[in-house]
């Protein structure tokens, strides 16, 4: 939208204005008896109620809108509407101009009706039409066709509310067209005193209900309120801080300033925290405060000739109030998130914590149980007394090593012990190590936190555990690299492919990396491998 200055209401400005009624009417009667002489009332009468339409529909609007230009330019009009009645004038230049003045009235309406409601030329365009039309005898079809072309034009090119505005140029411009084509064709098509006396009193019928109804919409159509329902809408997408912006721009009042309420100081501060000190009266400047269930929420501070219209005020104290609540909404849901992610770095901690506690205790209960077990296996094996029993001891040691090398495999699981004790890169090479398949393994990194290094070993593990179980593959490469501040993990394979990544193993892994800050995604197209690749924010640091 297009940010436009208002117009003085200053007292000598609001003098004069009242000063033009009694002019209009003045200069209607005295146009109507130097053409007529009062003689023929049904041709004076209708050009008289023509030009007084145009002069009050004109100064009404300019009084309730006088920041839009379009009240002056209708009472200009109905001015220049009674021009051409002096035609008799003794007045010499009066009289000339008088008699070149016929289609005077046609310059500001056409300004008028293209730039509705602001009042306001904008582009080439528009100025080159509203410069041609003035005083000059342009066909009246060719020129509904120019209107109608450069108000569509205009209407095309806007967005936001400024097409609004557009839309209303539009119509008006449209119905002011569509009227002085028809009558023109008329003519054309009907020649004769009777026809042009006929579409004469057609288009000064036309002329008055324009100016009624471009009167009603200044009035009743709140366009400035639409403005900041418009404005109400793009608070929903933009940050709290540009709100004064916002504002100051669909009031037209750059010198907006806005402040929120702090409980705990008693006061208003503004955007950037700055204390605001709320005008007095006799200081030029007023303040509207926005209150919710009776307690301040905020403070606008404007020009005194802002808010003036009350239904604008309460809108605009809507939408501030709106902004205001969607920017604590927004700090309470941040909060909310930050807490949550905070709650799933908690429970991963503490599973890991765990895990590390199951491995310590089957590494030293049971394995260490069954390792005594398996010595005094050895012994009584040795001193066997017969071949029978010695077998039965050895049957017994080898379910008992394969006992034992399942529950390694199972505290592996949990919690590499390697892991804790020789670092990330020894870990990843002990699970290499134990895979059935070549694994190519490259781990540059040297340092990283034991919750990411955790976050990385179990990634690889499942990716392994994965190949093994569905991927038919001969290969598959361990890449561990710190990248952008991070550490991208990128484990693939050259089997089948065509891996969910939806399966419970992988969603798993999504968790955790997601509860790190991190990503993971996998690209595993039909008979073209698998690539789990994983990227978690971390300080790690290259050998």
């Amino acid at each position: 939208m297009l940010r436009w200055p208002r117009w003085s209401a200053e007292p000598s400005v609001r003098r004069g204005r009242l000063l033009l009624w009694p002019a209009g009417a003045v200069v209607g009667v005295a146009a109507e008896w130097r053409l007529s002489g009062w003689a023929d009332p049904g041709s004076w009468v209708p050009d008289l109620l023509t030009g007084w339409a145009m002069i009050g529909c004109g100064l009404a609007g300019w009084a309730r809108r006088p920041e839009s230009r379009s009240g002056p330019l209708l009472a200009t009009a109905g001015f220049a509407w009674f021009v051409p009645d002096f035609t008799t004038t003794g007045a010499g230049l009066l009289g000339w101009l008088a008699a070149h003045a016929l289609y005077l009235h046609r310059g500001p309406l056409v300004q008028l009706v293209l730039t509705y409601p602001r009042g306001r030329i904008h582009g080439r365009a528009e100025g080159a039409v509203v410069a041609a039309v003035w005083g000059s005898r342009v066909g009246t079809v060719a020129l509904a066709a120019g209107l109608v072309a450069v108000a569509v034009c205009g209407y095309v090119r806007a967005t936001g509310g400024e097409r609004r505005m557009r839309r209303s140029a539009l119509q008006a411009t449209a119905l002011f067209a569509a009227g002085t084509a028809a009558i023109a064709s008329v003519r054309f098509a009907v020649p004769g005193p009777a026809t042009d006396a006929a579409t004469l009193l057609a288009y000064e019928v036309m002329l008055c209900a324009l100016a009624a109804g471009l009167l009603i919409g200044l009035v009743r159509w709140p366009w400035e309120r639409a403005e900041v329902a418009d404005l109400v809408v793009e608070l929903g997408q933009a940050r709290s801080s540009t709100l004064r912006d916002e504002l100051a721009r669909a009031l037209g009042d750059p010198s907006l300033q806005v402040g929120y309420w702090l409980p705990e100081a008693a006061s208003f501060v503004d955007a950037a925290g700055h204390p605001l000190a709320v005008p007095g009266p006799g200081s030029g400047r007023s303040a509207t405060v926005v209150e919710r269930d009776g307690q301040p929420l905020a403070v606008l501070v404007h020009d005194p000739a802002v808010l003036g219209d009350p239904g604008l005020a309460e809108a605009v104290s809507s939408a501030a109030g709106l902004a205001a609540d969607n920017a604590r909404l927004q700090a309470e849901v941040r909060s909310s998130l930050a807490e949550i992610a905070a709650s799933r770095q908690r429970i991963l901690a503490a599973g890991d914590e765990e895990r590390r506690r199951l491995e310590r205790r089957l590494r030293d209960g049971a394995q260490r149980r069954l390792g005594d077990l398996a010595e005094t296996l050895r012994l009584a094996r040795r001193s066997a007394a017969g071949p029978g029993t010695a077998e039965r001891i050895s049957r017994a040691e080898l379910q008992l090593a394969r006992t034992q090398e399942d529950l390694g495999r199972l505290a592996r699981g949990l919690h590499p012990r390697q892991l804790s004790e020789q670092g990330l890169g020894a870990a990843l090479a002990a699970l290499a190590g134990d895979f059935p398949l070549p694994v190519d393994l490259a781990v540059p990194v040297t340092r990283t936190s034991p919750a990411v290094a955790a976050c990385v070993y179990f990634i690889c593990s499942e990716a392994l555990a994965n190949v093994a179980k569905h991927a038919s593959a001969s290969r598959v490469q361990i890449s561990v690299t710190p990248r952008g501040g991070g550490i991208t993990v990128e484990v693939s394979d050259d089997g089948a492919g065509g891996a969910d990544p939806r399966g419970r193993g992988i969603r798993g892994l999504a968790d955790r990396v997601e509860t790190l800050g991190g990503t993971l995604t996998v690209t595993s197209a039909p008979g073209q491998g698998t690539l789990l690749t994983a990227v978690i924010p971390d300080g790690a640091e290259p050998p």
